[in-house]
């Protein structure tokens, strides 16, 4: 569609004509993921937002409850990226809160207790935090004692405690981060 068939959808949209507004997304919606993905790009590694929920997002903050009126396709343009900034900035300040995990740090899983790389040392340090752990989660330290130190399997291990696979999953992964929190708040 050309940039005229654009601005006049546009104009529709300012005069309140809803149709116009169902018709205007499909033309756009490729430029505006496009703009999504180039404001992702510059963000730091781990953002959790993709470009697809960023365009709807500022769709629905462009097009919302009340008319809109843009001069042009270039106006309607600069309000979606600065919509899309603007969604940009409060998903971070969001991340930020501690509600919200601000101040915590990723560390990716396989970071988490390994038992093959382990030390003697490192064996010792984690099984005085075990010791820790289990006055704390008992049930939790005991899946964590046939996992790494037995070996089982998260399905044997769920099997020997009566447990689901799913809640042995959950367990052995609280129980890895609080034992991982542990083990390097001591460095």
């Amino acid at each position: 569609m050309s940039d005229s068939a654009v601005t006049q959808l546009l104009d529709r949209i300012g005069a309140g004509d809803l149709l116009a507004t169902d018709a205007l997304l499909p033309v756009v919606y490729d430029q505006l993921r496009r703009l999504a993905a180039a404001r992702l790009a510059g963000e730091a590694p781990g953002h959790t937002l993709q470009a697809t929920a960023l365009v709807h997002e500022a769709w629905l903050r462009l097009v919302g409850d009340e008319a809109k009126h843009w001069d042009h396709r270039g106006h309607f343009f600069a309000a979606a990226a600065e919509a899309m900034r603007r969604i940009l900035v409060e998903s971070a300040r969001r991340k930020q809160r501690l509600k919200h995990g601000g101040g915590w740090q990723r560390v990716p899983e396989d970071a988490l207790i390994a038992p093959e790389l382990l030390l003697d040392d490192d064996v010792l340090a984690v099984d005085e935090a075990l010791t820790e752990f289990a006055a704390e989660s008992p049930d939790k330290a005991q899946l964590v004692k046939l996992r790494y130190f037995a070996g089982l399997s998260e399905n044997d291990a769920a099997a020997a405690l009566g447990i689901s696979r799913a809640t042995a999953a959950r367990w052995w992964a609280y129980a890895r981060a609080w034992l991982y929190d542990r083990l390097h708040s001591e460095e």
